[in-house]
């Protein structure tokens, strides 16, 4: 319980923590950085760490002078790249075993299940869409794994995907997220990140599931 309490207070927070980090660790913020989305993305059983936000929040920071945008931008790109590649491998490696997989404390099957529902309604489009969908971009890489689709599509989709969600999300950040508006409702904009794209995925994930059903 320690460990979920400390997880929700770091999503939530998460601007507060990465100041300090800053302020504790100087440069080496970066590396911690690029471990955060690297075991985000990379590590299928690591889906409940905060990509979106924390871009958010290093744009912002970066739009204050307190980080270089350039060099932030470039370590969190080769993260999510390098991240999703590692996750992609696995799921290569293990392929069918996965669906004989249950609930564990280190596996959500229901995240595996909406990740590979959405990624056969939509291919290979879906390592992008996932990007910007917490649960399911831990999950989609690996999914297109097991699902054998070829390495050279996959890495097209997923440096695609990881520009846009990068670049994207931290310039939000380094334009908007030092406004007082935004400072002053930003634990509800991080929900909003959170829940938005959730429940997008949600509803895709039960629309593909009703389609099957409606086929079959």
């Amino acid at each position: 319980m320690e460990i979920v309490a400390f997880l929700i207070d770091f999503v939530l927070r998460i601007d507060q923590h990465l100041y300090a980090f800053v302020q504790d660790y100087g440069p080496w913020v970066y590396a911690i950085l690029f471990a955060i989305v690297f075991v985000e993305t990379g590590v299928v059983v690591m889906p409940f760490l905060p990509g979106d936000s924390l871009l958010f929040i290093v744009g912002a920071m970066c739009g204050a002078g307190l980080m270089d945008f350039s060099l932030a931008c470039s370590v969190l790109l080769v993260a999510a790249i390098l991240g999703d590649q590692c996750n992609y491998a696995i799921g290569r490696f293990i392929g069918p075993k996965v669906f004989q997989w249950e609930n564990s404390r280190w596996f959500n099957r229901r995240a595996f299940d909406q990740a590979h529902n959405f990624y056969e309604r939509y291919g290979g489009v879906t390592i992008i869409l996932a990007r910007f969908m917490p649960f399911i971009r831990t999950f989609a890489p690996f999914v297109g794994g097991v699902a054998a689709m070829s390495r050279s599509k996959f890495t097209f989709y997923n440096v695609t995907g990881a520009l846009i969600w990068v670049l994207g999300i931290c310039t939000a950040g380094y334009f908007f997220g030092n406004l007082p508006w935004v400072k002053a409702n930003l634990e509800k904009i991080i929900w909003g990140l959170i829940l938005v794209p959730s429940a997008i995925a949600i509803y895709g994930s039960w629309h593909a599931g009703r389609k099957e059903r409606a086929a079959a």
